[in-house]
């Protein structure tokens, strides 16, 4: 299920459903399998449309609880696209270089070139979500930035880059299961972070974080997507189809070659 946040609604995290089956079953549903396959066989050749015409661009911002899957969408729905034409990038703490300018330099730095599909996971917006609640930046600062990161999409839209913003919103209960998980399986220990822990102590205090940034930056060109996420298979179903139709709302077509095809013959 995806909630669009309208530009000035208000938002209540705790009243949106996390688990949702979206029509299906369950995730071996043949049906939901089989919308899955289609959807990704469309979203790719969106994708190669994109990238071939080279006139517009794409920016899709996953924002996320720990745990709640933004890796997962990305090797399932982004995973078999074209490489050429897609870029991940994982925004950290700020470091080196990048903390001797302001905030959104190193975003717009990796913003994509016309013609890409970009996803960030995690990204700027975390200059007004974890800077708040772990109180790295007085709140003076950090409520002046809605403004600023409003004013950048805006300008990424009115320069050909459509983006989409994507929560993943997941149960306190199924987030607890998944960090559990990282621990009883050796194979996933790796992807524990004990600081992960203290982060959800401040469950609700990023709740409320989440809610205000909704509310503030939902705008007419960029507004939020609040996606159930407890069930994997139905978050990649919805995320699937929204940037299918996001790229169907594009538009992108193949360019008209300079040459004619047809006068040209490959001989043996």
């Amino acid at each position: 299920m995806i909630t669009v946040v309208h530009p000035g609604a208000k938002v209540s995290l705790r009243d949106l459903p996390t688990d949702a089956r979206n029509g299906y079953s369950g995730k071996d549903d043949p049906q939901a399998i089989e919308d899955l396959a289609k959807l990704l066989a469309r979203l790719s050749e969106l994708q190669e449309r994109l990238m071939a015409g080279a006139k517009q661009s794409l920016l899709v911002v996953l924002q996320a609880m720990d745990a709640a899957g933004k890796d997962g969408v990305l090797r399932k729905v982004a995973g078999p696209l074209d490489s050429r034409g897609v870029s991940v990038y994982s925004f950290k703490a700020p470091a080196g270089e990048e903390a001797g300018h302001d905030y959104l330099w190193r975003v717009h730095a990796r913003c994509p070139r016309k013609g890409e599909l970009t996803l960030f996971n995690r990204s700027h917006y975390e200059d007004v979500l974890v800077v708040r609640v772990l109180d790295l930046v007085p709140k003076a600062r950090w409520s002046r930035r809605f403004d600023h990161i409003n004013a950048f999409e805006e300008m990424l839209h009115d320069e050909g880059t459509r983006v989409v913003k994507i929560f993943l919103h997941i149960s306190k209960a199924e987030q607890g299961r998944r960090l559990q998980e990282r621990l009883d399986i050796p194979e996933k220990n790796w992807k524990f972070d004990p600081r992960d822990l203290d982060m959800r102590a401040k469950w609700d205090d990023f709740q409320e974080a989440y809610e205000d940034c909704f509310e503030r930056t939902s705008t007419q060109h960029a507004p939020w997507h609040i996606v159930s996420a407890d069930r994997k298979w139905a978050r990649d179903i919805a995320v699937a189809r929204l940037l299918v139709e996001t790229l169907e709302d594009m538009d992108p077509q193949y360019p008209e070659p300079n040459y004619d095809p047809k006068a040209i013959k490959i001989l043996p």
